[in-house]
């Protein structure tokens, strides 16, 4: 009886290995960068500056964002930069939205806000003549005793990488 149990308590650590291993078996890494995600027939992208058109401007928001969306398509796609009207998609955007809200209020006094940003994209496919539009929305959420300022420093970095992340997988979903 000693010798099952012995023989159960070893067994099981590896039935639970190999039922990880097979579960996670089929969940592969997906890059866009790997060939024959995209068509071949698109080789160029430009992207044009992501102009501010909120009512309240953050001047780094937009070259930041625009170079690092040339960043991230360019390095994670098999796609080249071109400044060429002609490229075979053209990426424009602009920011419509930037603005602070209360989001939680403790003691008659706000405990947390939120910097809301949302940035129109427009992908027009020269190759295939279509044209897509959509929006990207994120709330940041920071402390209530922060000032809008500190929290624009505070929240730069992270805004920049949630916004251009969401704006490339937009891009790039259907591939």
């Amino acid at each position: 009886m000693k010798m099952i149990r012995n023989l159960i308590a070893l067994s099981l650590p590896l039935l639970l290995l190999g039922i990880f291993s097979t579960v996670n078996s089929g969940c592969g890494v997906y890059r866009f960068s790997e060939a024959g995600k995209l068509p071949d027939t698109i080789r160029t992208v430009k992207v044009n500056f992501i102009e501010n058109r909120a009512q309240y401007v953050n001047p780094q928001l937009s070259p930041r964002l625009t170079d690092k969306l040339r960043q991230k398509i360019v390095g994670q796609t098999k796609l080249s930069q071109t400044n060429n009207d002609n490229a075979d998609w053209v990426i424009t955007g602009f920011v419509k939205e930037y603005a602070f809200s209360t989001s939680a209020i403790s003691g008659q006094q706000a405990s947390n806000n939120r910097l809301t940003v949302t940035v129109h994209i427009t992908k027009s496919d020269n190759k295939a003549n279509l044209t897509d539009d959509y929006d990207v929305s994120r709330s940041f959420e920071f402390k209530g005793n922060r000032t809008f300022q500190q929290a624009e420093t505070d929240l730069a970095d992270e805004m920049i990488r949630t916004l251009t992340d969401e704006i490339f997988n937009k891009l790039f979903s259907d591939w």
